[in-house]
């Protein structure tokens, strides 16, 4: 037995399986630690499931390595003296500061 796109939409109805087309998608980008994904002229559905959101995403990929951004030890000693925290914490406060070092300090002792 062969569905049509009509019996497989009632079916999944009733299975409380909805879906829908999201409008006017240009482009999807997914990052990575490493890089990142990006897909031009997305086709984007969502199929809501007993709460659970799903995107299905379709289109021409490019992946696109990320920038790492590196500190100087110095940089990073000193927020992490000053704040008094581990040096984790001290690269996360930098990278969220955009590698300013007083920016960085003060988001850690705020």
């Amino acid at each position: 037995m062969r569905l049509n796109d009509r019996n497989a939409r009632r079916m999944m109805e009733r299975m409380g399986i909805n879906q829908k087309e999201v409008p006017e998608v240009e482009e999807v980008v997914i990052r990575t630690r490493t890089k990142d994904l990006v897909i031009s002229g997305a086709s984007v559905s969502e199929v809501n499931f007993q709460g659970n959101r799903v995107f299905q995403v379709a289109g021409e990929v490019e992946e696109v390595p990320r920038e790492v951004k590196k500190f100087s030890d110095e940089d990073i000693t000193l927020v992490q003296q000053q704040a008094n925290v581990s040096r984790e914490k001290a690269l996360a406060a930098l990278e969220q500061s955009d590698g300013e070092v007083a920016k960085a300090i003060l988001l850690l002792t705020s």
